[in-house]
């Protein structure tokens, strides 16, 4: 019996997938739990046409982190912390405050996880941080922490 996956199911394919399976393994266990559906030629269609518009959005979004990503690399954002004055900073910079500087100074909206940096930034100077926007897509940029006036 050909059925339409609703779910993904470990074993047998992803959302989406139109599948071949066993007439009991359909009617008393996939349909009823509600991880697949019959394949009609209505439901074909219906499930094709949903991949389409998937796969649309899926480029759309790679498109515009491209374009992100081309505006970001090279940009220095600067981010303002208590130091001693030796250089070194009371406590460390955090993605949230990376984050926040870009929305403020550029105004580009980055979520807090997609900003990789390799160790904490626990002194002054300047600092090389990757965003990660898509697959294969990231961006790379500067953060200067300056001392905070008081």
């Amino acid at each position: 019996m050909k059925v339409i996956l609703l779910k993904d199911v470990k074993g047998s394919g992803k959302v989406g997938d139109i599948i071949e399976v066993a007439d009991g393994y359909a009617k008393n266990y996939l349909i009823p739990k509600g991880l697949a559906e019959a394949a009609s030629a209505q439901n074909i269609h219906a499930a094709q046409t949903k991949a389409k518009a998937i796969m649309h959005k899926k480029e759309v979004a790679k498109e515009n982190a491209k374009k992100l990503a081309d505006s970001m690399s090279g940009l220095t954002v600067k981010v303002y912390a208590k130091a001693g004055e030796n250089g070194k900073l009371f406590g460390a910079v955090t993605v949230n405050e990376i984050a926040a500087a870009l929305l403020e100074q550029y105004g580009i909206e980055l979520d807090k996880k997609k900003i990789k940096i390799a160790e904490p930034i626990k002194a002054l100077g300047i600092s090389e941080v990757k965003a990660h926007m898509f697959e294969n897509t990231s961006a790379t940029f500067k953060v200067e922490v300056l001392p905070k006036n008081e």
